[in-house]
């Protein structure tokens, strides 16, 4: 579902937000936020991702690999749904780990596989805890449309 709303600080033209079906709307409606939003020039903000599975939200507490792996699905999913080509127009990418030791090495390996030709800039940050109590991981991403 695409909806635009009047950005209600600026005189900017109405940004657009996007939130895909399934586990993007559950959690967008769930907690009150959109998964992206168009801030136009191309350029794409989107919402952390977690491990969840993408139709029904759920999270395997006890497989932080497969976490990262639905985590690195979930941010393509999303980039596709707001009309971008996937990971290969990320510019930017925040990573969040409750445990870095665990996560770390499995997100570099996904993103070696996912886009070994494109090495966007990444901040790794550890973290207590996130939004849910099974997430282990989330990826934030910023991105640019490309010209067709």
């Amino acid at each position: 579902m695409t909806r635009s709303y009047q950005n209600p600080t600026s005189t900017m033209a109405s940004l657009e937000y996007n939130n895909p079906p399934g586990a993007s709307t559950k959690f967008g409606e769930l907690c009150h936020y959109s998964q992206t939003v168009d801030l136009g020039n191309g350029i794409v903000k989107y919402a952390g991702q977690g491990g969840w599975d993408p139709e029904t939200g759920d999270l395997d507490a006890n497989d932080s690999t497969k976490q990262v792996q639905l985590a690195i699905d979930n941010v393509d999913l999303i980039l596709k749904a707001a009309g971008l080509r996937g990971w290969e127009d990320v510019y930017l990418l925040r990573s969040y780990h409750t445990n870095i030791r665990t996560t770390f090495d499995p997100v570099v390996e996904a993103l070696k596989r996912r886009i070994p030709n494109h090495k966007p800039v990444w901040s790794c940050i550890a973290v207590p805890h996130l939004a849910f109590p099974t997430m282990l991981v989330e990826l934030e991403v910023e991105a640019k449309r490309q010209d067709q």
